[in-house]
């Protein structure tokens, strides 16, 4: 599973580092939102996706939205899917042949439970030139009763390797460099097949301040090491 995630490589520097457009009417999107140590669900994000003109970096609201929802909040939460199922779920099925995206991140948050409480794990690149990651994700155009369109994504998930596994037993599907246009689409048939755990030694794990639990808290010290 992925809950939370940061990402505080600025987007400019974001859409260079994956060779994507950057337009004024998308980055006005954003809004004001800047360097994120704690993205959380329902923000707006910003998404690779493949466009008419090439590659696109664009803001997104994290939770999937299928077609049928009345509102927004017409239905649960969606802002994971599972790989095993994804092709053949009605909410994702169409989106997972037709419009896949990649979601940009540092690394993420985990949790393991220890008797009733939950201990944050901050997850990130173990290589040096690792320094943005790209998560598998699928996209939808949401279209309101009275007009309003969104557009909503959701990370792919997948069966954790270690050491993930030790804490948790999903873990978000990653795109490497070398992937990225086949996912996309721009290379053909055959993302399916880059559904998997990253290879073992490509995470590395380490224990964070219970601070961000709370999804109102911010700030680089969130992923700083904790010995408590």
């Amino acid at each position: 599973m992925c809950g939370r995630y940061a990402l505080t490589t600025p987007r400019t520097a974001v859409a260079e580092h994956f060779s994507a457009g950057l337009s004024e009417a998308a980055e006005a999107g954003f809004g004001n939102a800047g360097p994120n140590w704690n993205v959380c669900p329902t923000l707006a994000v910003p998404v690779v996706r493949r466009g008419e003109a090439g590659r696109e970096l664009v803001p997104m609201r994290w939770g999937f939205v299928p077609r049928w929802y009345k509102a927004l909040n017409g239905g649960p939460l969606l802002i994971n899917a599972r790989s095993e199922t994804i092709a053949r779920k009605p909410a994702y099925g169409a989106a997972a042949r037709a419009r896949r995206c990649l979601i940009p991140a540092d690394g993420f948050y985990e949790w393991l439970r220890v008797g009733k409480a939950k201990q944050p794990f901050w997850v990130h690149p173990s290589g040096p030139d690792e320094t943005i990651v790209a998560f598998a994700g699928v996209w939808e155009t949401w279209r309101g009763p009275d007009g309003e369109t969104v557009d909503a994504c959701a990370i792919v998930t997948c069966q954790a390797a270690p050491p993930l596994a030790a804490i948790h037993h999903r873990e978000p599907v990653t795109i490497r460099a070398g992937d990225e246009a086949l996912w996309l689409g721009e290379a053909g048939h055959g993302a399916a097949t880059l559904m998997h755990a990253a290879p073992e030694g490509f995470w590395t794990l380490r224990k964070v301040a219970p601070t961000v639990n709370s999804n109102r808290a911010e700030g680089p010290e969130l992923i700083e090491p904790w010995d408590g």
